[in-house]
């Protein structure tokens, strides 16, 4: 990642941008990078977020991508940040990001396209939205997020106390008196019994007429987008192993075996790559990804 002096936003090639959502005004930041091009990326935040991210992620990673040419946008959807209206979820800020394509398409002459990034919720968000979008070239995904009761007390068994049980340090722990046996029995028996209870027989014989699952809704909207789409997964991260159980079903193994799909393993790093290391593999793998398809041809659709 290019390493940016502190400069004020103008010297930086940045700009504030205020633009209209359902009767409220939403702000975000226009990173301009090259005036010529005509594909952009635009970065979507998600849960408690707002457009600077976790250690100043969306803020750095938008000034690299600009540093390389290509303009970004990254903003505040309805209740978060400084952008007015209630906070809505994100199943329901598809008009957000219609209004952001908006504000970034019109601040940017010949800018056609764009890429939606986003991490956890702001990729399921996405995968909800983009494919009702014409000008949407692609998708890069970050670790999203598809946790439903099961796949939570599911994942919390397999990843989190199965490891637990296989580290030395735990024993030790155990051993000296550190560890709570106890409460974490009861901690385990709890994730134990949501897996069961939530996976018996009564839940999965509700028939055709039960409302699909948040991963079943998801993998609709990427069977419904035929742009390229960029994946990237942490190796250290819950969310990410919610994501892959999820992602081992038939339907979904099928979609991630699509040769539009390019996946990239940070195996070392956390949810919300919070080392400077893990960032700028981010920043350098989506740029990759990007010329790539830009080579490719693939972003017409």
């Amino acid at each position: 990642m290019p390493s940016l002096p502190d400069q004020p936003r103008s010297a930086l090639g940045e700009e504030a941008v205020a633009f209209p959502c359902g009767g409220r005004q939403l702000l975000g930041i226009l990173h301009h990078g090259e005036s010529a091009s005509k594909l952009g990326i635009l970065i979507v935040t998600g849960g408690p977020q707002y457009r600077i991210g976790s250690h100043r992620q969306f803020l750095l990673l938008a000034r690299a991508f600009a540093a390389a040419g290509v303009p970004a946008f990254r903003f505040d959807h309805r209740g978060s940040g400084d952008s007015e209206g209630p906070f809505l979820g994100f199943e329901q800020i598809d008009d957000d990001i219609a209004a952001a394509i908006d504000a970034f398409v019109e601040r940017v002459p010949g800018l056609e396209r764009v890429v939606l990034w986003g991490i956890c919720d702001a990729a399921s968000a996405i995968l909800f939205y983009a494919h009702r979008d014409p000008r949407v070239a692609g998708l890069v995904l970050v670790n999203p997020w598809v946790r439903e009761e099961e796949g939570e007390a599911r994942a919390m068994v397999k990843h989190y106390y199965g490891r637990r049980l296989l580290d030395p340090a735990f024993w030790r722990k155990l051993a000296s008196g550190e560890v709570a046996l106890l409460a974490s029995l009861r901690d385990f028996g709890g994730s134990l019994a949501g897996w069961l209870r939530t996976a018996s027989p009564a839940r999965s014989s509700q028939g055709q007429d039960a409302a699909l699952s948040l991963p079943d809704r998801m993998a609709e909207g990427l069977a419904a987008f035929q742009g390229p789409v960029g994946l990237i997964i942490s190796g250290r991260d819950l969310t990410a192993r919610e994501f892959e159980d999820a992602a081992g079903e038939p339907h979904w193994r099928r979609l991630l075996a699509d040769p539009r799909v390019a996946r990239h393993d940070l195996p070392t790093a956390d949810h919300t790559f919070s080392r400077r290391v893990w960032r700028e593999a981010v920043a350098d793998w989506t740029l990759s990804w990007l010329k790539r398809i830009n080579q490719d041809g693939a972003t017409e659709r």
